[in-house]
């Protein structure tokens, strides 16, 4: 860092446009565009299909809270995945703050050509670290998901699924996913 850049700090993320998402890693402020069609939709196809089981005990076990966009305070980043996921035995309550800094047991990233680097190459060595246990990547333009477990703070690939695949998948392995339903044709 030159003499002449300075750490990013978290004001510095009040003066960003509303049509920007950011978010402090390393001490560097990293933006993009708020999510095309395809990325929100498979977000949000997501939550739902995730929701019900697992944080509202519809159909499921429950035990949850699935939250989209949540501003995480992990030591020094602050991150934003698409969606993340606590289970309610290691945060009975949600923050009273806007933020949270307890580390997610599991995290999803929906990649677009926008942020797919920066979540793989910047965002997944520090949830790993901060103690995520589990990680999904989505990629709603070659319609895939993988899904990551944390092993010793790095991320070990359980699988791959894509297209119209149907599965089982930790943490979430208790209910069936049709992958079909995230995708925009």
């Amino acid at each position: 860092m030159t003499a002449a850049q300075r750490f990013a700090r978290y004001e510095d993320l009040f003066a960003l446009p509303d049509n920007v998402v950011g978010e402090i890693i390393a001490g560097q402020l990293y933006t993009h565009p708020r999510p095309a069609p395809t990325h929100a939709r498979a977000a949000s196809g997501l939550g739902v299909d995730l929701g019900n089981p697992f944080d509202r005990g519809t159909g499921g076990p429950g035990g949850w809270w699935i939250l989209d966009e949540p501003e995480l305070h992990l030591g020094a980043d602050i991150l934003v995945p698409d969606l993340a996921g606590w289970r309610r035995e290691r945060m009975p309550a949600l923050p009273k703050t806007a933020w949270f800094e307890t580390a997610p047991d599991w995290v999803c990233e929906v990649l677009s050509p926008a942020t797919a680097r920066t979540d793989r190459v910047l965002k997944l060595p520090r949830y790993a670290a901060a103690g995520v246990a589990h990680c999904w990547l989505i990629d709603p333009d070659i319609r895939t998901l993988e899904a990551y477990a944390n092993q010793d703070d790095h991320w070990l690939l359980l699988g791959t699924w894509g297209g119209d695949d149907v599965a089982n998948i930790d943490p979430f392995a208790a209910i069936t996913l049709d992958l079909a339903g995230l995708w925009v044709d």
